[in-house]
């Protein structure tokens, strides 16, 4: 069975909820506490064992390839001024192994994973969402589903079960229970359904491990939902041809996508730090006395 190597970062949409902060700046730069929110998407890749990224981006993204490439100028300035640690966080992020593709029109999140086929190939490969960062020190959520993967050897979907008022907004897995609590058989997905048509409240949650048959159904999936090719639909045609399956990953996931997530996320990884942590938490218990 192929080792996963690979994986594809979607990264090509406008952010709009995050206007107008990200009219210039790709939401996807937008920082947790010091560090763009793309950096925790990569940083939990390379942790997974990921060896090389495609980023698939699109108008006005160029910062994303520029905060992963050298600066000289900047590296010279910090090591002339002694601040070596800092020295050394720039050149890691630089020596990362990134590719970049443009997605030429937006046609959703299907067509973006459509766009990684030349650099995909033949081999199974990760996908992980830029609105979903996920706190696990234990092991990465993406470690999680390449596991699975190599146990089963079918595609997994990274799933957390939702509240009902929040089922709208992701797609919906219904399934079969396997020998482990924490695994489902794929049986139906539903994109984006109401409440009432929702078959579970277990969403995806922007992790997947891919098997490259998705890429041939891609290729003749119609616009549904919002008029967009959804990986969604294609992944339920595979499931109708080989397993599919749905892991319940262990984590702390936050929807920086949604502003609310976006200052959760914000807060909780501060409050982790041993650097701000401490100052940080006093200062939020003396806020809330005074609000």
């Amino acid at each position: 069975m192929q080792k996963i190597r690979k994986a594809v970062i979607p990264a090509a949409g406008y952010g709009t909820r995050f206007l107008p902060a990200t009219k210039a700046t790709p939401k996807e730069m937008l920082p947790i506490v010091d560090k763009p929110t793309i950096q925790y998407i990569v940083e939990e890749a390379l942790a997974s064992g990921i060896e090389e990224i495609l980023v698939v981006s699109g108008h006005g993204k160029r910062a994303i390839e520029d905060h992963f490439d050298s600066a000289p100028a900047l590296e010279a300035e910090l090591e002339k001024k002694g601040k070596l640690e800092l020295l050394h966080e720039v050149q890691e992020t630089a020596d990362i192994n990134i590719h970049y593709i443009r997605q030429r029109y937006m046609r959703g999140l299907g067509d973006a994973i459509l766009c990684a086929k030349s650099f995909i190939g033949d081999e199974p490969f990760a996908v992980l969402l830029g609105d979903d960062v996920v706190y696990n020190p234990q092991k990465p959520a993406l470690r999680q589903l390449i596991d699975i993967y190599d146990w089963t050897g079918g595609s997994v979907l990274g799933c957390q079960n939702v509240s009902e008022e929040k089922v709208s907004s992701y797609g919906i897995v219904a399934g079969e229970k396997t020998d482990n609590a924490r695994l489902m058989r794929v049986l139906d997905m539903v994109e984006k359904p109401a409440r009432e048509d929702a078959p579970s409240r277990l969403a995806v949650l922007g992790r997947y491990i891919i098997r490259p048959e998705i890429f041939s159904i891609l290729a003749t999936t119609k616009p549904g939902k919002g008029g967009e090719i959804q990986l969604t639909d294609a992944l339920k045609v595979l499931a109708g041809r080989e397993p599919v399956y749905a892991y319940d990953f262990e984590g702390e996931r936050y929807d920086v996508g949604d502003k609310l997530g976006f200052l959760r996320a914000t807060v909780e990884f501060a409050l982790r730090r041993d650097d701000l942590g401490g100052a940080f938490r006093d200062y939020l218990k003396g806020l809330v006395t005074r609000i």
